[in-house]
């Protein structure tokens, strides 16, 4: 093909980085237009050259080097394209990774021939996540959006709560059970049982327990 995929290489193993420059240039399709061994260079590296892809290290001089240089290049450079090249395999360093407007992620190990079709697939825009990682990042998405739905539910259902309630739920939020907060409001301890089955039927809960959880993880308890 007459235009060649041009890629910058950011790993601060010299001989990792050394066989892959040169395996990558053996390739008709491809050919390597600098490497970086840090933050900085791999900086500078995307400023002064042209290129398509970079196959991006996470940890270099630091252990988010990597992430923290694909921020960066993100905000400056959208026309390139990060794929990390990594041995880290956690979910939580996958999708802080992602996060960044990554296309791709795979981890060290591989031969070097799926690394190119990584390459080649992400040059063409469709970029071949393994499927542990894909399982992963799914999962995330996933769980932000029900945290998402959840999240309007229950700010539509405080729209609708009495003062009374309100005050109820900060007595719940600090762990105070039914006898306790009807000593402190003075008043039975039926009428609090009452307030709390109203409570329950406006978020759709079985126990108390279950709101207090919620209102935690979606961390609203500011709004009480």
């Amino acid at each position: 093909m007459a235009d060649k995929i041009r890629i910058a290489i950011a790993e601060d193993f010299q001989l990792l980085c050394d066989d892959l420059c040169e395996f990558i240039n053996q390739q008709s399709d491809m050919t390597v237009v600098g490497t970086a061994h840090s933050k900085q260079e791999i900086l500078r590296l995307s400023d002064q050259a042209e290129c398509d892809i970079i196959l991006m290290d996470i940890e270099m001089e630091t252990l988010h080097s990597g992430i923290e240089a694909a921020e960066i290049i993100r905000d400056k450079k959208r026309d390139q394209k990060i794929i990390y090249l990594t041995a880290h395999d956690t979910e939580e360093m996958i999708l802080t990774a992602m996060g960044t407007g990554a296309v791709d992620y795979v981890v060290k190990g591989q031969d070097y021939e799926e690394i190119l079709r990584h390459i080649r697939a992400a040059y063409r825009g469709e970029p071949i996540m393994e499927v542990n990682i894909q399982q992963k990042v799914i999962k995330e998405y996933s769980r932000l959006r029900r945290s998402e739905r959840s999240l309007l539910f229950f700010i539509n259902s405080i729209a609708q709560l009495t003062p009374a309630e309100r005050q109820l739920i900060q007595l719940l939020l600090k762990g105070k059970s039914a006898s306790e907060i009807a000593e402190i409001r003075c008043v039975e301890l039926v009428t609090v049982k009452t307030q709390i089955k109203s409570l329950l039927r406006k978020f759709q809960c079985r126990r108390t327990k279950e709101i207090v959880t919620l209102i935690n993880e979606l961390n609203i308890g500011y709004l009480f």
